[in-house]
């Protein structure tokens, strides 16, 4: 059985608007997945109620704020960086959760970003992101909820999606 993967869930516009920069800029041979925003790589396989439970737990609350801040260098790649207090606070109250069940990668930190380019020559990723930062603007993104896949090698199975609370506008 393969581990389990967290991510945030956008919303329509947001995930359509990711989804093009992937098409974009990632190689289309490895481009497996949608957009996304990894909370967690590789939860235990055998937790999934417990990961669900947890997630339903922590999305009572109203979707988190969130804002596309810049572009980051990832050697091979280029990813948009996500700031989100509200979102570091839920992974951190899910994180509490797994203590000692979190993989060296997950346990170590989290530096929300969504990947818009991996597994190029780093001068192919430098340019891209010289490219993206050409007159970048910080924009809102939307999130909805959090999702839970199960990896398979590349591509991801949906498992469960949990929404965040409706505001109380």
């Amino acid at each position: 059985m393969s581990a389990l993967i967290v991510a945030a869930a956008f919303g329509a516009a947001a995930q359509a608007s990711l989804d093009r920069l992937r098409e974009q800029w990632f190689p289309p041979e490895r481009n497996q997945l949608a957009a996304h925003l990894t909370l967690f790589h590789a939860l235990p396989a055998d937790a999934l109620e417990e990961v669900t439970a947890a997630l339903t737990r922590v999305c009572e609350q109203p979707a988190p704020a969130a804002e596309v801040t810049g572009v980051r260098s990832l050697g091979r790649g280029a990813a948009l960086v996500v700031a989100s207090p509200g979102l570091e606070r839920v992974r951190g109250q899910l994180a509490a959760g797994f203590a000692g069940r979190l993989t060296r990668q997950d346990a170590h930190g989290f530096r929300p970003h969504v990947t818009v380019q991996n597994f190029v020559a780093p001068e192919v990723a430098r340019a891209t992101v010289a490219r993206l930062s050409e007159g970048f603007v910080p924009w809102p993104l939307e999130l909805t909820g959090l999702t839970v896949h199960r990896y398979l090698g590349g591509p991801w199975e949906p498992l469960a999606h949990v929404g965040f609370a409706a505001r109380a506008d």
